[in-house]
């Protein structure tokens, strides 16, 4: 469906030189009495006031015609329009006679040869021009393809344009001879300037190759008509007759469109089936907006040729716009700010100048329905000024959710950097989140409260509705307001950031996101809370700065102390050179000294201070390396030992109920007792 968008887009600046034929209608005079005297005092009389006040009671009932008066105007203008032109077919012949005779006259009286020929000389050294300096100038090379492309097209076609200018210039012609040759070196420009824009968006992979004969073969035609249709009217031809020459012209454009719409026809009976409803829609489309021109309803047909036709545009200068970022900048384009502006700010233009085209046709073009209808007036102009708003508060909010973005990649994972580095990292990580949201909010509110003004609300009292409605919601859910204000403290206070691993209450977790009411943090087993700010109460961050981590070893009281020091520091010492665990440590392993003497053994208190983290893992690797010490120097763990000892009675006693319980039954001895 590109070609039939390409082909609209080009056709719209074709039909827009030719203005439609407006019903005129004839003006009505009222005679004026000739006894004011009599007819102020025949207002007076009775009758005639209950008759009048019966006449001002009905108005009312006549408005509700308004529409159909609508309906009527229509009908007029195009029935006018259409005997217009019917009208102006005999006459055609003759105009285009007297307007060729004239500028042949003016010629031959003037000494210039034919006008066909003088066109074709100074187009003929325009090439020449441009053929000349492409063979002697040597090519600038330039970094990229799309540059190199854009170099290609417009280069030469700057030199072509300024060199029939100069031609052009040098030379006074008489005014009929200007106007003919002028208009016709205008639609040759334009028809290069067309084609060197198609040949740029093939090379951005525009899938328009196959096409672009019949776009070439349009894009003449139609360049052709808008010179041949602005020399008549400038040449004094018939409003009617200019009109019913731009239809001609017209509809070979339309058959053009057509035929680009049915080309391709494929054996293929589920494909032909799958694109014969497309291409339905499309022959449709066309010669629905071609009678709408032929009518003279240039708002709607403006409407419908924007509608076709600015997605496809955008669609192009999208890809445009991101291959020359790509060329320029090569930066990611969803993140770039300036790949952001470029890309919006196209798009923001191309809008704006079909809005606004919009706007200047309806304007001239549908006044007689929105001036009877003062609420589709309204609302037609809030539409078009809000579309403007819209993507200015699009581009803003486009800009600063790209810098988010950008700002948050940027943000590593904390490695080989300073602690006041990952600070700020980390407090980026946990308000940029933030940030964004209350922007878009914020430019969401603006964005609703501006289209309703411009839509004829307003927004004054809406507001001040929507203040009281909020201090009543306030009041109503104390606890929502109370979590949502103390979130803002937490994070005024830098209380916790993304990634950090903190205790509130039972809670206990890494900080996962949160939002304007509550925080989601994940357990290390797994679950995850989401807790209300206003739950949390005080804050126990474990991951702010360093962490001492102390563990207890128990010996026996024979045990050397001064041998387990120095193990204990050689285990230190291999720690630090750790290649894993070495950049954890801020003072490393060390005796701290006696915690506690117990009833088996010394208790030898252990520590060491290192990153916020990794506490677990440098114990659990000193833990293991400590038992290998001490295994191999001979030195034991404290273990409580129970011990069991008696007379003779208490073990003759002991025996026996041991041979009781392995059922041995034993004689008694001399003391009465089991042997």
């Amino acid at each position: 469906m590109f070609i039939i968008r390409f082909l609209l887009l080009s056709l719209l600046f074709g039909l827009s030189t030719v203005s439609p034929l407006h019903a005129q209608a004839p003006a009505t005079s009222t005679a004026e009495p000739s006894n004011v005297t009599e007819l102020l005092r025949l207002l007076e009389a009775a009758d005639v006031k209950a008759w009048l006040a019966q006449r001002q009671a009905a108005v009312p009932e006549t408005e509700a015609t308004e529409a159909t008066r609508v309906i009527d105007d229509l009908e007029v203008r195009s029935r006018t329009r259409f005997n217009a032109l019917l009208s102006a077919v005999p006459r055609v012949g003759s105009e285009l006679y007297h307007v060729a005779s004239s500028v042949r006259q003016e010629a031959h009286d003037s000494g210039f040869a034919p006008a066909i020929l003088l066109i074709g000389i100074i187009v003929g050294i325009g090439f020449g021009t441009e053929w000349f300096l492409r063979r002697s100038v040597p090519a600038v090379t330039l970094p990229n393809q799309l540059l190199s492309q854009i170099q290609t097209e417009f280069a030469p076609l700057l030199i072509f344009t300024a060199t029939i200018a100069f031609v052009f210039l040098i030379f006074a012609w008489p005014p009929l001879m200007r106007v003919v040759v002028l208009y016709s070196l205008v639609a040759t420009v334009a028809y290069r300037s067309v084609l060197a824009l198609c040949r740029l968006a093939m090379t951005v992979s525009v899938p328009m190759a196959k096409a672009y004969p019949r776009v070439r073969l349009f894009v003449a035609v139609l360049t052709a008509a808008m010179a041949f249709s602005a020399i008549c009217e400038r040449l004094a031809v018939a409003q009617d007759v200019c009109s019913l020459i731009a239809i001609a012209f017209s509809g070979l454009l339309l058959l053009i469109a057509i035929e680009a719409i049915g080309r391709n026809r494929s054996s293929d009976d589920a494909q032909l089936l799958g694109r014969r409803v497309p291409r339905t829609t499309g022959i449709a489309g066309v010669v629905t907006l071609w009678l709408l021109w032929c009518g003279g309803f240039l708002a709607l047909f403006w409407l419908g040729i924007m509608f076709v036709v600015v997605p496809r545009v955008l669609s192009i200068a999208d890809e445009l716009s991101h291959a020359f970022a790509a060329s320029r900048w090569n930066d990611d384009g969803a993140t770039d700010p300036k790949t952001v502006l470029l890309v919006r700010g196209a798009r923001a233009i191309i809008i704006i100048i079909a809005v606004d085209w919009i706007v200047f046709v309806w304007h001239h073009h549908f006044q007689p329905i929105t001036g009877q209808l003062a609420l589709a007036k309204t609302i037609i102009a809030g539409a078009f000024n809000s579309v403007v708003i819209l993507l200015v508060i699009d581009l803003v909010w486009q800009l600063g959710k790209a810098y988010i973005a950008r700002q948050l990649g940027r943000v590593g994972d904390g490695g080989a950097l300073t602690p006041n580095e990952n600070a700020r990292q980390g407090r980026l990580r946990t308000l940029l989140p933030v940030f964004r949201n209350a922007l878009a909010a914020g430019l969401l509110g603006v964005a609703a409260l501006t289209v309703l003004s411009q839509m004829g609300v307003q927004i004054g009292p809406l507001i001040a509705g929507a203040g009281v409605v909020g201090v009543a919601i306030g009041f109503g859910s104390q606890t929502l307001v109370k979590d949502v204000v103390s979130g803002i403290f937490y994070l005024l206070d830098d209380a916790f950031r993304v990634g950090e691993y903190i205790e509130a209450g039972s809670y206990t977790g890494t900080v996962e996101s949160f939002s304007l009411r509550s925080v989601r943090l994940r357990h290390h087993r797994g679950p995850i809370f989401t807790v209300p700010f206003g739950s949390l109460g005080a804050i126990k961050n474990l991951s702010r700065d360093w962490t001492v981590d102390k563990f207890r070893v128990r010996v026996p009281f024979k045990t050397d102390l001064d041998k387990v020091r120095k193990l204990i520091k050689t285990i230190g010492g291999q720690l630090l050179a750790d290649p894993e665990l070495g950049s954890s440590f801020i003072e490393p392993l060390k005796l701290k000294g006696v915690e506690q003497i117990g009833e088996y053994g010394i208790e030898l208190g252990v520590g060491f201070t290192c990153k916020p983290g990794d506490q677990t893992m440098i114990r659990r690797k000193a833990y293991a390396m400590l038992m290998q010490a001490f295994g191999d120097n001979g030195i034991d763990f404290a273990q409580p030992v129970v011990q069991v000892s008696g007379d003779d009675k208490g073990s003759a006693a002991a025996a026996h109920a041991t041979r009781q319980l392995q059922g041995i039954t034993a004689p008694p001895g001399p003391d009465g007792l089991a042997s």
